[in-house]
């Protein structure tokens, strides 16, 4: 694999991994939040409610991510949130466990799915940066 040139596109090379990564996690979240939304909402309405807010964020990542250009401030966004949400989610799971009588995607800093919802967003945002377009600046 060939290191990226500054400014090439967010989907392309090692960033095509990343996009699969964030569209498995996006399906996965999906599904879930969708089961534990229908089924299950009054058993744990924060929890269910912050794993479909993950699923949203996942599949806008995704999508910015996998498209660039013109996307890329949102991917900045999508990806900026992610982190966020996970260190808060996963701190407030740990330090009050009884604010999420069930898990979300975020609980635990991701556990239940490996931590790769920890490390994730960590390697989108580095991603971003490697990868942002050259200016004139850059340029000399």
């Amino acid at each position: 694999m060939t290191a990226p040139t500054p400014g090439s596109s967010t989907g392309s090379g090692p960033g095509r991994v990343l996009v699969a990564l964030y569209g498995v996690l996006a399906v996965a979240a999906s599904f879930r939040s969708a089961v534990q939304v229908l089924r299950d909402f009054e058993d744990a309405p924060l929890a269910y409610s912050l794993s479909a807010v993950a699923a949203v964020v996942y599949v806008v990542a995704t999508v910015a991510l996998a498209r660039g250009g013109s996307l890329r401030r949102l991917a900045w966004v999508a990806v900026g949130l992610e982190l966020v949400g996970v260190v808060v989610v996963g701190s407030l799971s740990l330090a009050s466990p009884g604010l999420f009588p069930d898990e979300t995607v975020w609980s635990g800093f991701g556990s239940g799915y490996g931590y790769v919802p920890l490390v994730l967003p960590v390697l989108g945002l580095l991603w971003l940066r490697r990868t942002r377009p050259r200016t004139a600046v850059d340029a000399r």
